[in-house]
């Protein structure tokens, strides 16, 4: 496994909201990301996205003007995954939350990446081992979990897989801390530590409106005022997105049984198309 300081051109797959933010993020700490997603009209809004983004940082204060100059010389995207991966040492999965997407994606692109490239996958609850699974050299394959917003959350939670190797792990948590994020280890578990718990509050929470026990407003009050939560769950739940979420409460409801199943409420809702922010409505509703 290479040296962390030896990662300096990383591919980024999938140019949604984490995809985009991680790339972001990864040029801003000085390594050429390579965005890439096989929507050309995905990886124009997700450079709009981040120009934006870094203009308020600068407008704020708060990012260099020079810093923000260099972080987008820093930034490209492609829609050619092969060409992307050509001497590139480094891969951060971004794509959406399906096994199999993420396994023929990582799959397709070890077949152009070094065999020391370092590779992560952004998944929130999938497992880091059946994902490795499909990588040539699975050791060199962690979990580097990020959350939204990534240029702004602190945290990033790195995963082990049965295979990863020490180095590995050690690489993932060292970029994460070049890229100004504070990391946590955790083991390949079903939802990590962030997801499992995050989910059984969110999942609480939605059972509580169901129930009619108070107000969505007033139950993400609770939380934001009595125990410091910087966002309510039901908040949280809108902008994670309500589909997200019924995926992995029915995942950990699998994995890890029915304390995890899924109100009604939310099923209902992800029936309706009420997703959350980006569908207009979710637990709030929202205006363009």
């Amino acid at each position: 496994m290479n040296h962390i300081d030896t990662i300096d051109t990383a591919v980024v797959l999938g140019a949604g909201t984490m995809g985009a933010g991680i790339a972001q993020v990864l040029a801003m700490s000085g390594v050429e990301a390579r965005l890439v997603d096989v929507n050309q009209d995905a990886l124009d809004r997700a450079s709009a996205r981040i120009r934006a983004a870094l203009d308020k940082g600068v407008d704020k204060g708060k990012v260099e003007a020079s810093v923000r100059d260099a972080a987008l010389e820093r930034l490209h995207t492609r829609t050619d995954l092969a060409e992307a991966c050509h001497g590139a040492n480094g891969l951060v999965e971004a794509v959406p939350e399906k096994l199999e997407l993420k396994t023929d994606l990582l799959g397709l692109a070890a077949e152009h990446l070094p065999a020391t490239a370092l590779i992560a996958s952004n998944t929130s609850s999938l497992s880091l081992t059946a994902i490795a699974d499909a990588v040539p050299h699975p050791e060199r394959v962690t979990g580097m979990h990020f959350f939204n917003p990534v240029h702004i959350m602190k945290l990033v939670e790195v995963v082990r897989a049965d295979q990863s190797s020490d180095a590995a792990v050690e690489a993932t948590v060292g970029l994460a801390v070049r890229m100004g994020k504070d990391p946590i280890v955790v083991k390949d578990r079903p939802g990590f530590a962030s997801s499992r718990l995050g989910i059984a509050i969110g999942l609480e929470a939605i059972r509580m409106v169901e129930e009619q026990v108070a107000s969505a407003e007033d139950i993400d009050k609770a939380m934001t005022l009595g125990y410091g939560f910087p966002m309510g769950p039901l908040r949280l739940t809108d902008l994670v997105g309500l589909d997200v979420r019924l995926s992995i409460a029915e995942y950990l409801t699998e994995k890890l049984g029915p304390r995890f199943e899924p109100p009604q409420l939310l099923r209902n809702k992800v029936a309706a198309g009420e997703l959350g922010k980006k569908s207009g409505a979710g637990f709030y509703r929202y205006d363009d």
